[in-house]
């Protein structure tokens, strides 16, 4: 197949997976497009059958906002027909959906076919499209889909109650590369964070991944790793950027920990890293998902996170993670002591987490999914309008 893929190129989870989807799905041997306004941050030129096209706006001065919508529905509509894409699929409901339904009814004016998929990851349901501006041009663009997915069931039942949504919505969860995203051997792991200069011999790691925005909760990773690091040596390797990056590092300074704390903003190779973790701290308002916290397990890093969302639909409590109420930092850094102090429960939950990450999320199960649903898109099944 030649597949149009459209998503938000920043350091977030629906571009994350957007982009993963589009390398596996090269190297299943499909042809993928990326129609963005500027190449997705995890794309480095290392794949065969994967196209980009930057998606040009106009500053004319007449517009005080430039119509990005306008110019991708214009853009996805050229890459479509010049390249004969058999279907796009577009990641994040606003305003990707919309500018897919715009190039489909241009396309089908000229007799040309060209259905979408909608992706929907989690902020554009649970908190951009709830906004009274968006919510009517939210919900029919997804009942115009060709065919709409959903990353947890969480999200599913939001978006049909919601959005009173009466068409089928199929669930298929975020994914890992579990050949990418591997375990290191002790030994091994010792010697990669003493070449980084992360901690000293037998010092644990807590790492956090985000894109630092409010619904993180970066502060309380910060009170939760200075509640462990008065109890014991450890260090906190925080990766990614965003608004809440500065106060972030002030609380680490304000709290006398910023010695123990490593800001590494945005990374490429985000799994090595994560390989060098004990655990991840994830104490999040909502996610959907829970994307950071799998690339973990498939590291065997078990996450301390919060009971919200989809995240109960990946972690389980007890077995795989610790889950608890959001704002808890007490008790968080009190499972993180607990587990870093029993050596033979910390190593059951990391191979709970790796076994977890391979039978139920690994991308060799869950990117066939994606291809079977194109299919059925394709073959005109699952279709609701109106």
């Amino acid at each position: 197949m030649r597949i149009g893929i459209t998503c938000y190129p920043t350091y977030g989870g629906s571009g994350v997976v957007a982009t993963e989807l589009g390398i596996e799905l090269a190297a299943l041997g499909h042809e993928v497009h990326f129609i963005s306004y500027s190449q997705p941050f995890r794309l480095n030129g290392r794949d065969d059958g994967i196209f980009y096209h930057e998606v040009p706006v106009s500053n004319y001065p007449l517009f005080e906002f430039p119509p990005y919508d306008l110019a991708l529905a214009s853009r996805m509509a050229e890459v479509a027909e010049f390249y004969a894409l058999d279907l796009l699929h577009v990641h994040y409901a606003i305003p990707h959906s919309v500018s897919a339904l715009l190039a489909r009814e241009m396309l089908a004016s000229r007799g040309r076919r060209l259905p979408f998929v909608t992706t929907l990851h989690g902020t554009d349901i649970t908190l951009v499209g709830l906004d009274r501006s968006y919510l009517p041009i939210t919900r029919y663009a997804i009942q115009q889909s060709d065919g709409v997915t959903c990353i947890s069931e969480y999200l599913r039942e939001k978006t049909i109650v919601d959005f009173n949504v009466d068409r089928p919505i199929e669930t298929i969860p975020n994914f890992v590369n579990c050949n990418v995203y591997t375990p290191l051997p002790d030994e091994q792991r010792e010697k990669a964070c003493a070449r980084r200069h992360l901690a000293a011999p037998h010092e644990p790691i807590l790492i956090h991944l985000s894109n630092f925005r409010p619904v993180k909760r970066v502060c309380d990773v910060i009170q939760v790793f200075a509640r462990i690091v008065r109890q014991r040596p450890a260090q906190l390797v925080l990766i990614g950027d965003g608004p809440d990056r500065s106060a972030a590092e002030w609380l680490a300074q304000d709290l006398g920990i910023q010695a123990h704390v490593h800001f590494l903003g945005k990374q490429e190779r985000v799994g090595e890293l994560l390989a060098l973790a004990d655990l991840l701290l994830m104490p999040s308002e909502l996610e959907s998902f829970g994307l950071a916290a799998l690339e973990a397990m498939a590291c065997k890093v078990p996450a301390i996170a919060t009971r919200v969302g989809g995240v109960p639909e990946l972690i389980d409590d007890g077995v795989t993670g610790l889950l608890y109420p959001v704002g808890d930092v007490e008790a968080m850094a009190a499972g993180a002591l607990d587990l870093l102090g029993n050596p033979a429960r910390m190593k059951a939950m990391r191979e709970a987490a790796r076994k977890t990450a391979q039978e139920r999320f690994c991308s060799s199960f869950v990117v066939p999914r994606y291809v079977r649903f194109y299919e059925e898109v394709l073959n005109g099944q699952g279709v609701a309008r109106g």
